[in-house]
């Protein structure tokens, strides 16, 4: 039997270590730009205290320490989901050993099993891995297809702009003509922003979640600027951008977008700490990754069930803009 068509299983310690670690810890967690809580207790819940004021007082003998500070809990709704591919078998065995050739220091002569396995886990958690992406901004429960597996952010937020719980600006279409609404966005959100989220700024969690037309159109803002800084940057492009020191991120969104009823151009200020995805693989019965041939169908799949969900902390520091239908 090819070494392919070997069936292959992750439970337990293994699907913690091999599969899901490496894609939502470190640096791949910061990828994903909001705050990961990975195999936390389920059911997930975010503590938050909130720190008492004023708590210098004159020296005095006694105790005066007032009330102990309040706390609030936040739960996490986190959902069974399910993830499966299926490939041809001439498709599969091209794509598992283009990422094996990829590598510079593989002997294609003499391929192990555990070579081509992590080819195949590797190709598998990059699928999962940006799906968990999508969904988290665009899932909409009650959808009857597409990402519809748990709620994603802008879900939630636009519940919130219905009922008037957070500061929003509508806009035209006609406004992203102007480079220079890119920045009046920019600017209306944060003058507009609860003074807490101001404060917030000096520690470095602050980000602006654009779509990819406000990225385009504030590029074309700082082109215009008569300084050979701008000329360098429209030749040779901006890995980052960044709005009076607060970072400016793509999220990236422009497809999936086309198939919900959400809005297709947006941007939302808040703290990265404030968007929280949840995933838990240890907590449930049933939780695997799982990768087999078919010789039936002459199909190579994968599979992978476990447990995922999103949620905003504090409607508070939120402020969103988005374009009008």
């Amino acid at each position: 039997m090819s070494l392919l068509e070997q069936p292959k299983q992750y439970t337990g310690s293994e699907l913690d270590r091999i599969f899901f670690r490496p894609m939502l810890t470190g640096a791949s967690a910061q990828e994903l730009g909001v705050r990961v809580l990975y195999n936390l207790p389920s059911p997930t819940t975010v503590q938050l205290w909130d720190g008492q004021r004023n708590i210098l007082q004159k020296h005095a003998a006694g105790w005066t320490g007032g009330a102990p500070a309040a706390k609030y809990q936040k739960t996490i709704d986190l959902k069974r989901v399910k993830a499966e591919l299926g490939f041809s078998a001439a498709d599969y065995f091209s794509m598992v050993y283009e990422q094996i050739a990829a590598s510079a220091d593989v002997n294609m002569d003499d391929l192990t099993g555990t070579e081509l396995e992590r080819a195949e886990t590797e190709l598998f958690r990059q699928a999962v891995a940006e799906n968990i992406r999508a969904t988290m901004w665009v899932g909409d429960s009650t959808a009857t297809k597409g990402y519809n597996t748990f709620d994603g952010f802008l879900k939630a937020i636009e519940d919130m702009v219905v009922e008037e719980q957070i500061y929003n600006k509508p806009y035209q279409s006609a406004a992203l003509a102007d480079p220079e609404s890119a920045v009046g966005i920019f600017d209306d959100l944060w003058q507009n922003a609860d003074v807490r989220l101001q404060d917030l700024k000096a520690d470095g969690q602050l980000a602006f979640f654009v779509t990819s037309d406000l990225c385009y159109l504030y590029e074309k803002y700082l082109d215009a600027k008569g300084v050979d800084a701008a000329y360098l940057d429209a030749v040779n492009g901006r890995r980052t951008l960044a709005y009076h020191g607060i970072p400016v991120i793509d999220v990236r969104l422009g497809n999936y977008l086309q198939e919900t009823s959400l809005s297709k151009s947006f941007c939302l200020l808040t703290d990265r700490r404030n968007l929280v995805l949840a995933v838990n693989t240890a907590d449930f019965p049933g939780n695997e990754v799982r990768m087999w041939y078919n010789p039936d169908e002459m199909e190579n799949r994968q599979r992978a069930l476990f447990m995922a969900g999103c949620d905003i902390l504090d409607e508070t520091m939120i402020c969103y803009a988005y374009r009008q239908a």
